[in-house]
């Protein structure tokens, strides 16, 4: 028995540590905006790697905790930001098609700069910005147009292209019924001041026979070229790190997108082989060790 309780607390301490989790919030444009915080050594000063998940996703998603989980067993530390999506202290959980969508694409470069600030505020110096998905474009776009001075680096993990031609024959084959009209009068609805009037009945990114705002429907289907990810890369001033998967069939033809832009100065790609748009299991792995090496280089 004494030697149990000499070799066991030994033991324990040559287990690896783990980060600790914890919820924050902060307030921002009259909502509640809540993230997940995963603290490593780094904490606070950095580098810290500031997280935007995918289209009505969540900060928990499998892939946000998987590639939280990753940084921390390199020792940095993640923040993990659940995009209010217009909901107060909206919860880790997918977007509920039925509730009325009023939240626009860019109110996420809003977010983004209020945790950017949040961190300032905790005694962080470096910041990464990591976006997945849809997220990588909002990321992108933040990256582009605002200047943070605390953002070192940018990661843009299968980041969404964007084509209208495309929008339009997909919402068609999706939904069964033409886009065009649906834009033209929430465009028209905006101009007159009515951005805030819900268009019922319709299809709405991937929810079917959901409302949303003329505001909400004109800025996702914006024609708009910062909509596509690979069109702002090139204006982002910070060094750039797009992933992608070989296996990739959301964001079809990004990596033929993505090369005439990859011989610039501060953009690697680095395409992942047999990854799909989520990076599942060992891939995820991969996206962390690149980034990792992303982040440390000189």
């Amino acid at each position: 028995m004494t030697i149990t309780r000499l070799v066991l607390p030994f033991l324990l301490l040559m287990l690896p540590l783990h980060a600790v989790a914890e919820k924050v919030t902060l307030e921002h444009d009259g909502l509640t905006l809540n993230a997940n915080v995963e603290k490593s050594g780094n904490w606070p000063e950095g580098p810290i790697v500031l997280m935007t998940h995918g289209t009505l996703a969540h900060s928990g998603m499998e892939i946000m905790a998987a590639l939280q989980e990753l940084f921390a067993e390199n020792d940095i530390t993640s923040l993990a930001i659940n995009l209010s999506l217009g909901i107060d202290d909206r919860e880790q959980t997918m977007y509920d098609c039925p509730v009325t969508h009023t939240h626009r694409h860019t109110d996420a470069l809003d977010e983004i700069s209020a945790w950017a600030a949040w961190l300032g505020q905790q005694g962080t110096t470096d910041i990464v910005l990591l976006g997945h998905s849809r997220g990588g474009n909002q990321t992108a776009w933040f990256a582009a147009e605002r200047a943070e001075p605390l953002v070192t680096r940018v990661i843009l993990v299968a980041p969404s292209t964007w084509n209208l031609d495309y929008a339009v024959s997909d919402y068609e084959k999706r939904y069964q019924t033409p886009l065009s009209p649906i834009v033209e009068q929430a465009r028209q609805m905006v101009s007159e001041g009515k951005g805030a009037v819900t268009l019922r009945n319709i299809g709405f990114i991937y929810c079917e026979d959901t409302s949303a705002t003329a505001e909400a429907v004109a800025s996702y289907y914006a024609d708009d070229p910062r909509m596509n990810t690979p069109t702002l890369v090139a204006e982002i001033e910070k060094p750039v790190l797009v992933i992608a998967g070989s296996e990739d069939n959301v964001v079809a033809g990004l990596i033929e997108a993505m090369e005439p832009f990859a011989s610039r100065d501060g953009v690697e790609l680095v395409v992942i082989d047999g990854a799909d748009h989520f990076f599942r299991d060992l891939y995820a792995e991969e996206v962390v060790d690149v980034s990792v090496d992303f982040i440390n280089a000189e």
